[in-house]
């Protein structure tokens, strides 16, 4: 039976050009020879290249989880208030799940489950676990909400918050949680800053509606894309909020410029937010009068986003195992207990042109697939096809 769920092309596109560009950076990860040594974004010591192979990845997961929270909306005009409620509530819970047990397991390859990693899939599945309790009271409080999250949450930069709680929700970067005997939890990604994007996704969601003109909708995107650049740049030309950490004068006006847009992504900060998210809603109001190839295969990857993300892992993951085994690493060397990530010693890896190359091929070779999967939840419209 043929799915009767109306996709937006320009969401879909704009969601898999940002799924392509994250995909660079997990294979950094696994395979660039100082990705466990060396920050990347480290004025000091990186290379322009790999500076700006690691920082346009930024503007992946704060524009994924703005989507998630617009076709929220667009899934909930075909609801009534409850069944958008209780649906986000169970994918939400779904998607935390997915993420400790099937998205670690990709990225550690630890049967044993020693470390279980909350990154994205956890932020987005606890942003729509609280989206749908606020769905139960109003559109204006949700945008409230998100407005006050999203401007706002810098506020804390200023106290010194103690916990896991004010860490797991608030300010974590590699916040390590113990639960008993030899296992962890690693927390990356703080929920409610990401929260505050896909509460304004939401509300962002109304100007896609069937009613709404292309030209209102245009407007809104660009007028909501300058602003939030424009808000980027005054607030690190003033250099005093919206970033835990100020941002300093280099010895030349390259690294200067650099060091001005190396914004906090863990917890990402306003600044962070304003930098990525203004120019994706700019993509978006453009993404809707360009057509060619391109956007087609970029669509393709958007319109199974969770089902890309996933094989993505595993994939990466397996040509990791067959690399490691090829440079001469033997059983000994599988856990490495500094690294999260079995097979994969902090000194293996290679140059940034073969970490390119695997890029492009993992794509690539995933594009069948997903175009399968695409074309099959098109015409098939089984329940559990809503949560992957």
């Amino acid at each position: 039976m043929q799915s009767s769920t109306p996709r937006i092309a320009s969401i879909d596109i704009l969601r898999g050009i940002v799924m392509i560009i994250m995909a660079l950076d997990h294979t950094r990860d696994f395979f660039h020879n100082t990705a466990m040594t060396a920050d990347p974004l480290d004025v000091d010591t990186t290379t322009p290249w790999l500076f700006f192979t690691r920082w346009i990845t930024h503007y992946c997961a704060p524009t994924f989880v703005f989507l998630s929270g617009m076709s929220a909306y667009l899934a909930s005009q075909r609801k009534t208030p409850a069944e958008a409620s209780t649906f986000l509530l169970k994918r939400g819970l779904w998607l935390i799940i997915a993420e400790l047990v099937i998205v670690t397991l990709g990225l550690t390859f630890n049967p044993l489950y020693n470390v279980f990693i909350l990154q994205v899939i956890w932020a987005i599945g606890f942003s729509m676990v609280i989206l749908g309790l606020l769905m139960r009271t109003s559109f204006k409080v949700i945008l409230i909400t998100g407005l006050i999250l999203f401007f706002g949450h810098n506020i804390l930069d200023y106290f010194n918050l103690p916990g896991n709680f004010w860490k797991l929700f608030f300010t974590s970067f590699g916040t390590v949680i113990p639960i008993g005997g030899n296992r962890f939890i690693f927390a990356f990604y703080a929920v409610l800053p990401w929260t505050s994007a896909m509460l304004l996704g939401y509300c962002a969601g109304y100007y896609f509606k069937s009613n709404i003109s292309a030209e209102t909708r245009r407007r809104f995107l660009l007028m909501a894309g300058s602003a939030a650049i424009l808000l980027f740049i005054v607030l690190r030309a003033i250099n005093r909020y919206g970033n835990p950490t100020p941002w300093e004068a280099q010895q030349n006006g390259f690294d200067t410029l650099l060091e001005f847009i190396d914004v906090s992504k863990y917890p990402p900060s306003l600044d962070f937010h304003c930098m990525t998210l203004g120019p994706a809603l700019l993509a978006l109001a453009a993404l809707e009068q360009v057509k060619g190839r391109w956007q087609e295969i970029a669509r393709v990857y958007g319109s199974v986003p969770f089902f890309y993300y996933v094989l993505h892992f595993y994939l990466l993951h397996l040509l990791l195992v067959a690399a490691f085994f090829l440079s001469g690493y033997t059983t000994k060397d599988i856990v490495d207990p500094n690294i999260p990530f079995l097979f994969r010693p902090a000194n293996f890896g290679y140059p940034l042109p073969v970490v390119y190359l695997l890029w492009i091929a993992v794509v690539a070779v995933l594009y069948k697939p997903c175009k399968w999967f695409w074309e099959y939840r098109k015409t098939h419209n089984q329940w559990w096809l809503k949560y992957i």
